[in-house]
């Protein structure tokens, strides 16, 4: 027994608010993709739930204008949502489960910045230049040292303390000499390095860090070179540190890699060691 048809309007607040019971995140999420599938069934004039056919979501994949994961991601929210009109007998099946997704093609993204990259993202880096020094002087991901706070930099023991968010554990890292010519000391202890991406809202600090991520990728493409991410700085920290003869053991320290242990401090067993590790990083000369 399928009882009576429910508007697509209804079906889409019921499921949000169910999603909002989970997070902000999920419901931000949901409400996204279900906003692209409504305008997609409205220029099909298709007001009921009921009528979301294999078709339909098969034309709906074609219309979307995204990279073939963020289809995915999109049928992966859209199988959640008709799962639940299943769950409340609003419709027999999920077709969502047979839609034919286009084939994920793998990109090096994350790939190592030669020097070349190194020498456009410096010499054009405006009012990034200390972020993008940071990433490159510490290999943290991007979101890490965005929240960074004054608090966090130890300048007499030339030392940052700071939570990992994806260990969930407070890591030492050494602070090099060049990024301690870069801070601004006159900051207060609570006050964010980088208040144009430090947010509390998760969505909102990923809003933010596509600023200097596609500011950097501009560059990039204005000179001809490959595209490349945040993430991307991590990459040729790391590698630099391996071509120094720096073994894996300490590169995972220094790289703060996750672990299921929480709030530990973990430091490198040698810090002063790791201090000359990281002033051992080459400077980019700009013209």
């Amino acid at each position: 027994y399928v009882p009576k048809n429910r508007s697509l309007d209804k079906m889409i607040k019921s499921f949000l608010n169910l999603r909002l019971r989970i997070s902000d995140n999920a419901y931000n999420t949901a409400r996204a993709v279900l906003t692209k599938l409504k305008q997609f069934l409205l220029e099909e004039n298709i007001t009921s739930i009921k009528d979301i056919t294999l078709s339909v979501l098969n034309q709906f994949i074609d219309w979307l204008d995204c990279a073939a994961k963020t289809k995915k991601n999109y049928i992966g929210v859209i199988s959640i949502f008709l799962d639940q009109a299943v769950k409340e007998g609003i419709i027999k099946s999920n077709q969502s489960r047979n839609v034919t997704l286009p084939k994920i093609k793998k990109q090096n993204l994350h790939r190592l910045l030669e020097s070349e990259d190194l020498k456009i993202i410096f010499n054009n880096s405006g009012k990034w230049d200390v972020y993008y020094n940071f990433l490159y002087h510490t290999g943290l991901r991007a979101g890490d040292v965005a929240m960074l706070k004054m608090e966090n930099i130890d300048l007499k023991g030339k030392a940052i303390n700071s939570l990992i968010r994806k260990s969930r554990r407070i890591h030492k890292f050494p602070l090099s000499d060049k990024l301690i010519e870069l801070i601004d000391t006159t900051m207060e202890s609570g006050q964010p390095i980088f208040p144009l991406l430090y947010a509390t809202s998760e969505r909102k600090l990923n809003d933010n860090l596509a600023k200097p991520r596609k500011y950097m990728q501009r560059q990039l493409k204005n000179n001809g070179r490959k595209r490349a991410t945040l993430h991307s700085f991590r990459t040729t920290y790391n590698n630099i540190l391996r071509d120094m003869g720096v073994p894996i053991e300490d590169r995972q320290i220094l790289l703060a890699h996750s672990s299921s242990e929480t709030t530990k401090v973990y430091t490198h067993p040698n810090f002063k060691l790791a201090k000359k590790y990281i002033n051992q990083i080459p400077k980019i000369e700009c013209d």
